[in-house]
């Protein structure tokens, strides 16, 4: 097994300890504090030591936002709100139903990114739980080694809770291993979900309230544990760590606009809150735990976020035409309309769909659709800037049209998938320091804010059947964005989730918190559309899956791309498959596929505890 062998063991577990950037707002706090040796039995004695290794857990926890492929992408088209948006070859996540398998390239920044899911949350674990079984040994005070322990416990219980919700019953680790071992069991994930929990209730007594924002604080913590009570339907627990993380004065929404582009009176909060300098700073209320990347620190990832380049259609390919049948578009660097500097040169990997780029924008008042003011862009907001057709056609400069007067497609290839859509410009658009044309530089990036927490505590208050309580949180958020608010008639699951959509597109693991929201359904007998879910038959059927096929039309009407591809999906998606040579290399034990896929005919009861 690629994540707990002999190789792991001896290389990967010592190089994350290894990583000493550390993650904030504070200069401190960002410099490397270089080690002598680098190896647990020398490094985890102090408290430095410790805090260089947890250092290497947040570390850990940003590369999902980053480089070309990015992990994040995999999670959206697992969803409603995005599909895989590469039609010129075959291999990246189109028609699922075949390209999905355990025996599958599960780790490719051009196909999909399950497999780096799997590998690194196992190497998270591995941080953290050294980090826990070193701590009693150290030599510092017990006041700052519960607050090392309650920070280590959050960050295991991050990556747990993301593979129970991506991968469902999973082997089990929660001390360090210090030697090979080949006979992991599968458990089964309520089990993980009550330890987890447990993890969070330990650490919320020891981890401070107000901490650098790359760091573990309070917040962060009783966030996440929101989360976890939801999946298992502890609704009341749930509302109760959120209502900690919202009354408390260390966090608010923020209303008013503020930081690097205050003196441009175009743009609103909704603007400021995605500015990559505006991130980390104090007058940032609202961000309860992110990941920092500052372009020119040693620990600057090389290519940035990329995420112009992921998100923003292929606009400047040569195949978008004038109604006159000229090439409109170009990608260079520095011409009179200069459209990739603007917008940034996109390559439509992670592709919106009608849902999330079109159906859930219920309100024209909403800031975070706002065309005025740059928020968002649709396609006819650009102009064609070919310099060969300037004097030529009496198209250059003017806006694209998608169709002619004659009414003739002007996309030659006929490829509406990848160059055509719209898009969230203030959550995409990060000034590139690195590459011309634009693709995305280097950036902070939100894992946890505030606005979903008031999300989660209304899905928890729905779940609960108090529909007037989950519509003020909704409305809270929706109001923030000078949106009307809701009645209570209006709110159910649905509008939760579509709210969710609207304010947390490309930063939540979007497939991993509908798993969630099928678990809490599962669990709970809440009906969904005159349906009720349970365990014994999830593979077959399951919110997760009604959800998608409701809200995302490429699955449901099965949309070919220009290939030929069909985009399909199917229930048992819902948990992605266990990679195969994982499971072949643990001889000893039994690690069990998820139903669905080839070799789940050989599985056997998953265990019922916690496999220390």
């Amino acid at each position: 097994m690629k994540c707990f062998n002999k190789t792991y063991l001896s290389k990967t577990l010592l190089a994350g300890l290894m990583v000493t950037g550390l993650f904030s707002c504070k200069e401190e706090f960002l410099d490397p504090k270089p080690l002598s040796i680098f190896s647990p039995e020398n490094t985890l004695t102090s408290e430095s030591g410790f805090r260089a290794a947890l250092a290497s857990c947040a570390n850990h926890m940003r590369p999902e936002f980053y480089q070309d492929g990015a992990p994040i992408i995999t999670e959206n088209i697992f969803s409603e709100v995005a599909v895989e948006g590469t039609t010129d070859k075959f291999g990246p996540a189109v028609n699922m139903n075949i390209l999905i398998t355990p025996d599958a390239n599960l780790n490719s920044g051009d196909f999909n990114r399950i497999g780096w899911y799997w590998d690194q949350g196992w190497v998270g674990i591995r941080l953290a739980n050294t980090i826990i079984s070193r701590l009693p040994g150290a030599t510092f005070t017990q006041a700052a080694k519960d607050v090392v322990k309650g920070k280590a416990y959050f960050y295991r219980a991050y990556q747990y809770y993301r593979l129970v919700h991506q991968f469902g019953d999973i082997p089990t680790s929660f001390k360090e291993i210090t030697e090979p071992k080949l006979d992991f069991q599968s458990v089964k994930k309520e089990a993980i979900l009550a330890r987890i929990k447990l993890d969070l209730d330990t650490a919320a007594q020891f981890v401070p309230w107000v901490q650098d924002k790359g760091d573990v604080n309070k917040g962060a913590v009783y966030h996440l544990l929101a989360k976890v009570c939801i999946s298992m339907g502890l609704f009341d627990e749930a509302i109760a760590a959120a209502s900690a993380v919202i009354n408390n004065g260390a966090y608010r929404l923020v209303t008013s606009r503020y930081g690097s582009d205050l003196s441009d009176t175009k743009k609103n909060v909704i603007w400021d809150l995605h500015r990559p300098a505006n991130k980390a700073v104090g007058a940032n209320t609202e961000v309860l735990f992110l990941v920092t990347d500052r372009y020119g620190d040693q620990n600057a990832v090389v290519n940035g976020t990329t995420s112009m380049r992921q998100a923003v259609p292929f606009f400047s390919v040569n195949t978008i035409l004038t109604p006159d049948g000229r090439v409109g578009m170009t990608p260079n660097f520095g011409v009179e309309l200069d459209m990739c500097s603007l917008y940034g040169r996109g390559i439509g990997r992670c592709r919106g769909t009608g849902y999330s780029t079109r159906d859930i924008w219920d309100d024209t008042k909403d800031l975070r659709r706002d065309t005025a003011s740059g928020n968002w862009m649709m396609m006819n907001m650009l102009v064609y800037n070919n310099p060969s057709i300037k004097g030529v056609s009496p198209w250059y400069g003017r806006r694209l049209q998608l169709f002619n007067t004659s009414g003739a497609l002007m996309v030659s290839t006929g490829d509406t998938i990848r160059t055509w859509y719209d898009w969230p410009h203030y959550k995409l658009f990060i000034p590139d320091q690195i590459r011309t044309p634009f693709q995305g530089g280097n950036s902070d990036w939100y894992v946890f804010r505030l606005a979903e927490t008031y999300l989660l505590r209304a899905e928890a208050y729905w779940f609960k059947g108090d529909v007037a309580a989950a519509t003020a949180d909704v409305n809270a958020v929706r109001t923030r964005a000078r949106c009307s608010p809701y009645t209570s008639a209006q709110v159910d699951i649905g509008t939760i989730l579509d709210e969710r959509a609207r304010e947390l597109y490309y930063e939540e693991p979007r497939k991993t918190e509908i798993t969630r929201t099928a678990f809490a359904f599962a669990k709970s007998g809440k009906t969904y559309k005159g349906k009720t879910y349970n365990f014994a038959n999830f593979h077959t059927a399951n919110f997760w899956y009604d959800r998608v096929m409701d809200k995302n039309n490429f699955y449901r009407q099965n949309v070919k791309n220009v290939r030929g591809d069909a985009y399909t999906i199917s229930p048992y998606h819902a948990l992605w498959p266990i990679p195969r040579p994982s499971i072949l290399a643990n001889p000893n034990g039994q690690i069990n596929q998820n139903l669905g896929y080839a070799g789940s005919e050989t599985n056997k009861p998953a265990a019922d505890k916690v496999i220390e």
